[in-house]
C-alpha cells in the first residue's frame, strides 16, 4: 500500500515526531483498555448481576401468580418487600414507559437481561430516578410495579477506572514530554551549531545529553576544528603565494614598460595582465570570505552600490524590481559585494544589458541577475559552477579576461551564508538568469 499521502499530515520536526511516537501508544492503549473494559468486563459483570436480580424477581412473580386473589397476593408481597429489598406496587397505577439514557451503556444490558429472563415485562424505566430502576410486569392480578436499587444490577462507579486511566495517562504524558524536551535539547543545540557553522558563524557549543548525542557533538567539534585549521592554513599559504607571485609580475611589468613599444612587447604585456587576472581570480576564489565577520546590513544597499559601480564603468545595468518588505540581515558585506560584482560582471561580459532584482520572502532573500546574452544550456549549468570552467562556444574565454571563477566564487559565498546559486533562463531578457539565494 502507498502511504505517501500520510506524510503530509505527519510532524516534520524531531520533537513533534518523538512526541507522536510517545503519545500515540498511550492513546491507543487507553482506547483499547476502555473498549475492552466497557464491552467485555463491565458488560459481563452487569449481565451477571442482572441475572441474579432476575432470579429474585422471578420468585416474586411466581408467588404473586400463585395467589388465588389480590388480597392473598398483597399478603405474600408484604414480607417479600423487606426480605428482597423491593418496592412493590400492586396493582400499578400505570403500565410504565420504557426509558433509558443515550449514553447509558450498562442500561442496555440490564434491559436485555431482564426481558430475556422474565415473562410479562412491560417496561423498564432507567431514567426517571438516577439510582433506581422501575420495572412493570404483567401478573394475574394486574400490572405490578417493582422498584429496586440500580447498584444491585450494575457495577459501582464504573467511570472511576476510566477517569483514573485518563488522569494517569495525561500526567505520565506530561512528564514524558518534559523528559523528552530535555533529551532533545542537546540535539537542537547541535543542529543550531552545525547550521551556524554552515553559514560561517562559530557558535559556542559543548557536548551534552545522552552518550550518542555527546559522541555526535564531539565528532562535530573535531570536524569543525579540522576545517578551521584547513581554512587558516589555506589562507596563510595563499597570502605567501600572493606575495611571492606579485613580486616577479611587478618586475615583469616594470621591465616591459622600459622596452620600446612593439607588437611583441604588447603581447607580453597582455600575457602579464592575463597572469595578473588569473592570480587575482584564484586568490579571490580561494580566500572566499575568510576573516570577515557578519554584520547586520541592508542587502538592498549593497545591491544598489554594486549596480552604481557597474554604471560608472559604462555598463548598462539597472535595478528591475524589489519585492517584499526589505529587512536587515546578518551578512558579510565584502563577500556579498564580491559575489554581486562577479555576477553583474559576468552578465555584462556576455551580454549588453543586465537587470538586477530582489525578492524578500519568509525564509530567503533572492537576488536575481539577468542578461540578454546567449545564456547557458541546461545541460551545462552544473559544469558552469565548477571552478576554472569555460563553456564553448557561446560563453568562452574570448569574451574577456575571465578565468572561469566568477560563478564559483558567487556559489561559494552563497553557501557560506547558508544559501545557494541557481542558474536558469531569463524570461524577460532571454539570456542567463543567476539567482543568488541567501538564508534569512
Amino acid at each position: 500500500m502507498n502511504f505517501k499521502w500520510l506524510k503530509r499530515y505527519m510532524p516534520r520536526s524531531l520533537y513533534g515526531r518523538a512526541a507522536l511516537i510517545l503519545i500515540l501508544p498511550i492513546v491507543v492503549i487507553q482506547l483499547v483498555v476502555s473498549v475492552v473494559f466497557i464491552q467485555r468486563l463491565y458488560e459481563d459483570v452487569t449481565r451477571q448481576m442482572s441475572q441474579n436480580m432476575v432470579l429474585e424477581l422471578g420468585y416474586l412473580l411466581d408467588q404473586v401468580n400463585q395467589a388465588p386473589d389480590l388480597a392473598t397476593a398483597m399478603q405474600v408481597i408484604e414480607p417479600l418487600q423487606a426480605s428482597l429489598a423491593l418496592q412493590i406496587v400492586l396493582p400499578a397505577a400505570t403500565k410504565g414507559v420504557e426509558r433509558r439514557g443515550f449514553a447509558d451503556l450498562s442500561g442496555r444490558v440490564i434491559t436485555q437481561t431482564l426481558r430475556a429472563g422474565l415473562e410479562g415485562v412491560q417496561a423498564v424505566d432507567l431514567l426517571s430516578q438516577r439510582k433506581k430502576i422501575h420495572l412493570w410486569m404483567t401478573t394475574r392480578h394486574g400490572s405490578m410495579q417493582v422498584g429496586f436499587d440500580r447498584l444491585r444490577v450494575s457495577a459501582r462507579n464504573p467511570h472511576q477506572l476510566l477517569v483514573l486511566m485518563l488522569v494517569t495517562g495525561v500526567l505520565m504524558t506530561v512528564i514524558a514530554i518534559i523528559f523528552l524536551r530535555n533529551q532533545l535539547r542537546p540535539i537542537k543545540r547541535l543542529a543550531s551549531a552545525s547550521e551556524a557553522f554552515g553559514k560561517g558563524h562559530i557558535a559556542q557549543y559543548s557536548p551534552r545529553g545522552a552518550t550518542e548525542v555527546r559522541a555526535a557533538g564531539a565528532a562535530f567539534l573535531s570536524m569543525r576544528a579540522r576545517i578551521e585549521r584547513q581554512i587558516e592554513q589555506r589562507t596563510m599559504m595563499l597570502s605567501g603565494v600572493s606575495h611571492d607571485l606579485r613580486t616577479p609580475l611587478t618586475r615583469l611589468k616594470l621591465g616591459l614598460s622600459l622596452m620600446e613599444p612593439c607588437s611583441e612587447v604588447d603581447d607580453l604585456k597582455q600575457d602579464v595582465a592575463d597572469m595578473q587576472g588569473l592570480l587575482d581570480g584564484f586568490l579571490d576564489f580561494a580566500q572566499g570570505d575568510a576573516g570577515e565577520q557578519p554584520q547586520e546590513i541592508d542587502p538592498v544597499d549593497l545591491l544598489r552600490h554594486a549596480v552604481e559601480n557597474a554604471c560608472r564603468a559604462g555598463k548598462d545595468v539597472a535595478v528591475s524590481q524589489v519585492k517584499g518588505a526589505p529587512v536587515k540581515m546578518m551578512l558579510r558585506p565584502v563577500a556579498i559585494s564580491r559575489a554581486l560584482d562577479n555576477l553583474i560582471g559576468n552578465a555584462v561580459r556576455y551580454g549588453t544589458q543586465a537587470r538586477v532584482g530582489v525578492v524578500f520572502n519568509d525564509r530567503n532573500l533572492v537576488i536575481s541577475v539577468e542578461d540578454n546574452g546567449p545564456g547557458i544550456a541546461k545541460a551545462d549549468r552544473e559544469k558552469a559552477l565548477q571552478p576554472f570552467s569555460r563553456l564553448v562556444p557561446a560563453r568562452n574565454q574570448n569574451k574577456g579576461s575571465g578565468v572561469g571563477l566568477g560563478l564559483s566564487i558567487a556559489l561559494d559565498i552563497a553557501r557560506t551564508h547558508g544559501g545557494n546559486l541557481r542558474l536558469g533562463e531569463s524570461e524577460t531578457m532571454g539570456g542567463l538568469k543567476a539567482d543568488l539565494i541567501l538564508t534569512r
